[in-house]
This record gives structure tokens, C-alpha cells and sequence, in this order.
């Protein structure tokens, strides 16, 4: 296919990396059952130690980009991914008490190497290239974290939940071995080019952008809607006489979908506008939301979930795109790591805010995701307007900077 041509074959074997770290990458979702199980712990303590590890997730989201700005992406990436994997292959030898710094630092280290691993992608792929090659690493991923969880379930429940962490730790340690030796040094500095050349910071970057300045709230916006479908959602289900089952086969419709054609997708719609794409997307997650309150059966939640499906088909991978296409050279890891910290704000945010709206009026919860998520969707569609302003020229004049010529 000609689009997959344009993906580097450096982005393809990041990718082959991504998929095998994924398939053993599935202690979080075991770790609340990890912690009243084995560790004992009550389910208040449990919820404690899993948020504080969500902050660690988020804070390293938001920063990984300024590391990698200054110390370069590959740099970053490979000791954030190897001090996470130490951190995790750790875990069954630490005393409880000592989860309480350990966990938090991992995720940290997780989500510093997952924006400076975007960033890697952006500065390594040259412009016009750069939906297909975000949804090839993120159909690696998906593909990896549909086989993981089952892998998951059989070692926990046959062997020990000390061994997911141990291979855990053992593939983030394996993927900066890997990185290391699919992508070339070449390029690497110790300091941002920014301040040295009179480029200017982030925010001069970002005010000249406007259309970035509104997509990055409606992300924020949507995630926390959009994982609405991993706390009040199943709830929701459960009330109305729904079981795990159900909920279980709606994420199987999720995972498939995505990764049947999220990829295919993404090549069919990559010459369109990447603000009309979001924008379709956003508004798809909103209206998923919007027909739960019409019934409560089986038929309305598979309709809310392929709509919300297809809304993440849309929007995500264009959006990571849209935004590294849109950011200059010298901040390009600053502004992957601001839309990695709002794309995966609901981590920490979803469930305290849904879930406190759920018990105060139940009726209320869905309504208020679903104009949310078309608020946001119209948002990000009048954000097509701003592009004839300061914004769109430099984005029409932006040159497409060679591969060889990127810092990573």
C-alpha cells in the first residue's frame, strides 16, 4: 500500500517493539486484584496506592517531551524504559510500604517513555507521513494489549502475580535494549535548540498556533468521557442487570475494531483535513454517550460502544499526528508530551469525577458526557477557521525536514 511505504522501516521494528512490550505490559490491570489479594491490602488502601500510581502516569506524560527537547527522544526514552523495568521487575521483593514511592516512580518512568516514544516517531518520520506511522506503532499496541491480559490472567492464576511484574519490568528493560539497536544515535544532543538559537519556548509556539491551543482542552475534555467506559460504565451495566460478560464482550468489540481498521483508516482519510477527522470523533464519543439514556438493553450498549469506537478510530491517532505535524522542530518533544499528559488525563480524572456524578444522579451522568463530547467535537471543528490566521501560514510554509536531519 503506498502510505505504508512512507512509514520509515525504523518506525516499523519500534513498532515490532511496542507489540512485544505490550503483550507483558498488563500489571496495571491486574494491580487492584494484586493488592487485595496477595499484598492484603483493603480496597481504600488498593484505590490509593492504584491513583497514585495514575498521578505518576500523567506527571510523566506531561514532562517526557521537555526531557527529550533538552537531552534528546532516543536518550530519554531508553532511561526512562530501563528504569521503569528495573522498578517493576522489583515489585515482588519490596516490602508493601515500600509501594508507595516504588509504584508512583515506575509509572512515572512509563509515562516519560511514552511521550518521548512519540516523540521519537514524529522526529524520525518526515511531515505528510506521519498518520500512517502513529496508527502502525499504535495497531502494534493494540495488537499486543489484545493478546496480553488473557497471557495475564492464565500466569496470575496459575503461577504467581509477582510474575506479572517480573515480566513486565523484563519487557520495558527488553524495549530499550531494542531501541537501542533500531534507532541510530546519530543526531543526539544534551541541549534544546531552542533557547541557543533565539527560537523561543513553548508557550511563543504555542500562542502562534491557536487551533493547538484548542485542541489540547478538548482532549482533555473527551478522555475524561471516553474512559467513563472503564468505571461508570460497567456500573451502569451491573445496575441494569448486565453482567461482566457483557461488559467483557463490548471491550472485545473495542479492541477488534481497532485493530481491524484503525490502520487502514488512518491511510483511507490521511490527505483530509486532520481538524475535520478530530473534530468527526470527538462528536462519534459524544454521541455514543448520548444513546444510553434512550435504553438500558443489550442493543443500545453495543451501539454506544461502536460509536465510541469509531469516534477513537478517528480522533486519537490524528490528533497525535495533527500535533507533532503542527510544532516546531525545537519544541517537537514539548508538544507531544502536553497532548500525551491531556490524551491520558482521564487515567486519573474519569473515575473520581464520574463516579461521583453517577451516585449524586445517575440520570445526569450520561447526558453531561454526551454535550461534553459534542461540545468538544464542535470545538475542534470551528478550530478549522483559526488556520488562515498566523497559524495556518506557518503551517503551509513549514518545510519537511529530512529524516537524516532530526535529532533523536
Amino acid at each position: 500500500m503506498r502510505g505504508l511505504r512512507d512509514v520509515p522501516r525504523t518506525v516499523w521494528l519500534l513498532a515490532c517493539g511496542a507489540f512485544a512490550n505490550m503483550v507483558v505490559s498488563v500489571g496495571f490491570a491486574y494491580l487492584f486484584l494484586y493488592l487485595t489479594g496477595p499484598r492484603g491490602l483493603g480496597a481504600g488502601e488498593a484505590g490509593l496506592l492504584s491513583g497514585a500510581g495514575g498521578v505518576g502516569l500523567v506527571a510523566g506524560n506531561f514532562t517526557g517531551g521537555w526531557y527529550g527537547d533538552r537531552f534528546g527522544h532516543r536518550r530519554v526514552l531508553l532511561v526512562a524504559a530501563a528504569g521503569s523495568g528495573l522498578l517493576l521487575a522489583a515489585v515482588p521483593l519490596l516490602p508493601t510500604p515500600a509501594l508507595y514511592l516504588v509504584l508512583p516512580v515506575a509509572q512515572y518512568a512509563s509515562g516519560v517513555q511514552r511521550a518521548a516514544n512519540s516523540a521519537l516517531v514524529a522526529v524520525i518520520v518526515p511531515e505528510g507521513a506521519r498518520r500512517q506511522a502513529f496508527a502502525v506503532v499504535r495497531a502494534a499496541s493494540n495488537g499486543g494489549f489484545t493478546v496480553g491480559p488473557v497471557l495475564g490472567a492464565l500466569v496470575a492464576t496459575r503461577f504467581s502475580y509477582d510474575w506479572l511484574y517480573v515480566a513486565e519490568g523484563l519487557g520495558s528493560l527488553g524495549l530499550a535494549c531494542w531501541t537501542a539497536r533500531v534507532v541510530p544515535a546519530r543526531g543526539a544532543v544534551k541541549r534544546a535548540a531552542g533557547p541557543d538559537r533565539g527560537e523561543g519556548g513553548v508557550w511563543p509556539a504555542l500562542r502562534a498556533r491557536p487551533a493547538v491551543l484548542v485542541l489540547l482542552p478538548a482532549i482533555l475534555v473527551v478522555d475524561i468521557v471516553y474512559r467513563q467506559q472503564y468505571s461508570t460504565f460497567p456500573v451502569y451495566l451491573a445496575d441494569h442487570g448486565l453482567d461482566a460478560r457483557v461488559y467483557g464482550s463490548l471491550l472485545a468489540i473495542n479492541g477488534g475494531v481497532l485493530l481491524c481498521l484503525e490502520l487502514p483508516v488512518a491511510l483511507a482519510l490521511r490527505r483530509r483535513s486532520p481538524l475535520h477527522i478530530v473534530g468527526g470523533g470527538l462528536l462519534l464519543v459524544g454521541a455514543g454517550y448520548a444513546v444510553l439514556p434512550t435504553g438500558a438493553g443489550l442493543g443500545t450498549a453495543i451501539v454506544m460502544m461502536t460509536l465510541l469506537t469509531l469516534g477513537e478510530l478517528l480522533y486519537k491517532t490524528t490528533a497525535t499526528a495533527y500535533v507533532a505535524d503542527r510544532a516546531p522542530e525545537h519544541v517537537q518533544g514539548r508538544f507531544q508530551s502536553l497532548y500525551a499528559g491531556v490524551s491520558i488525563s482521564g487515567v486519573v480524572l474519569a473515575a473520581p469525577l464520574g463516579g461521583a456524578l453517577y451516585e449524586a444522579a445517575p440520570g445526569v451522568l450520561w447526558p453531561v458526557c454526551a454535550g461534553l463530547g459534542l461540545a468538544a467535537g464542535g470545538a475542534v471543528l470551528g478550530a478549522g477557521r483559526l488556520r488562515r490566521g498566523a497559524d495556518g501560514e506557518a503551517e503551509a510554509e513549514a518545510p519537511v525536514v529530512r529524516v537524516a536531519e532530526r535529532r533523536v
